[in-house]
């Protein structure tokens, strides 16, 4: 029962964070990708040692009440991503350390059984090979499909504590668009201007709404494991979407899909690929982590056993996500009937800038996004 309740407040907490998180990165132009799930892992990582008013603060933003707490949620949740069969999720978490400093025992325990991490000791001052270590280590953890995360810039004498996370995702859809049905076509950024992009096409069966609340269209898009989704949610108007996102500001996303009816769906949906490195400390900070990042009043002092003061430098986060037409042979099977097409269909053409989101039903949003124009990769 304990463990189900940290499961719980850490999901909540996570949902919660998904959404606050969002609502900062969204506050800049252009594309935006970032795995809730990951940040928020590594944030209860440190918190597991954090120590008096620093812990208290993990405390408050996360909403969960103990480290404790957060570490037995997260070995739940955790299991649970690792464990979701036919798709790819590489979750790589480490936390590096300057040399010189000695783990205690406890937070080296509870980080490597609880949250899958690792803890190495690198010379910072040495940045360029610190910054190739820590570099070689994320693409040989995401089979290299992630690369050069940190800059030898970003390390200096100075660095203390280094939390780094990398995702890499790859998924099969449970039914697949068919390739011959891609064709190019004008994706909106607003009423006036407009890129060409590869659009994919198909009429099936999905879960689908129009929610007048947010002056938006819901479609979720199934993986060949169904409780894996991605939510896609478009905007009635070309530009509308700024007032999603005012909308959305206080919806969690299981308020969001309830209520969809599986319906047959004529589906227009952009190909895209989309790559994002960001150091996180100024979004952090705007969340209510400013101590964390501030030497002279940050404790983590459950850390290492010498008596000097750790604090965050760079919170880092590497993100790949593609979407294309492929799936699996098996999900290929699962095909209109004549009875299907003798409906009328919904439409959702995704012509216009929207949000998605990378859920898992039974844990919690493991991507989210915004999708402003699939021709900017970066």
């Amino acid at each position: 029962m304990a463990k189900q309740t940290a499961k719980f407040q850490v999901l909540e907490s996570n949902r919660q964070f998904t959404t606050t998180l969002y609502n900062v990165l969204a506050e800049r132009p252009g594309n935006v990708v970032f795995s809730p799930i990951s940040v928020h892992a590594v944030l209860s990582m440190s918190y597991q040692g954090a120590k008096g008013i620093t812990a208290e603060k993990f405390a408050s933003i996360l909403q969960v009440p103990t480290a404790a707490a957060a570490a037995e949620g997260y070995n739940i949740v955790m299991n649970r991503l690792n464990s979701i069969p036919n798709v790819t999720i590489l979750m790589a978490n480490k936390i590096y350390l300057m040399e010189g400093y000695q783990l205690l025992p406890e937070f080296s325990n509870v980080i490597t059984k609880n949250f899958l991490s690792e803890v190495q000791l690198l010379n910072f001052a040495a940045n360029q090979v610190a910054a190739t270590k820590i570099n070689a280590w994320v693409e040989e953890k995401t089979k290299e499909q992630i690369k050069n995360l940190i800059s030898k810039e970003a390390l200096n004498a100075s660095t203390r504590l280094v939390l780094v996370n990398a995702i890499y995702f790859k998924g099969s859809w449970k039914d697949t668009f068919d390739e011959e049905d891609t064709t190019t076509e004008p994706f909106y950024l607003n009423h006036v201007d407009s890129v060409e992009v590869q659009m994919m096409h198909s009429d099936m069966d999905f879960y689908y709404k129009s929610d007048p609340k947010l002056c938006a269209k819901i479609l979720k898009l199934p993986y060949t494991d169904e409780n894996l989704s991605m939510v896609i949610i478009l905007p009635y108007d070309r530009n509308g979407i700024a007032e999603l996102e005012k909308n959305l500001a206080t919806v969690n996303i299981t308020e969001i899909i309830q209520d969809m009816c599986f319906r047959l769906v004529t589906v227009a949906l952009p190909k895209f690929k989309v790559e994002k490195n960001m150091d996180l400390k100024s979004p952090l900070t705007k969340l209510g982590f400013a101590e964390i990042f501030d030497k002279s009043v940050a404790n983590f002092g459950g850390m290492i056993t010498a008596d000097e003061q750790l604090f965050v430098s760079k919170f880092i986060q590497k993100v790949f996500i593609e979407v294309n037409e492929r799936g699996s042979e098996a999900a290929a099977a699962t095909t209109g009937t004549l009875e299907m097409f003798c409906r009328k269909p919904d439409e959702f053409i995704a012509d216009h800038p929207f949000i998605y989101f990378l859920y898992d039903k039974k844990s919690t949003c493991i991507f989210a996004g915004r999708l402003f124009n699939p021709n900017d990769t970066s």
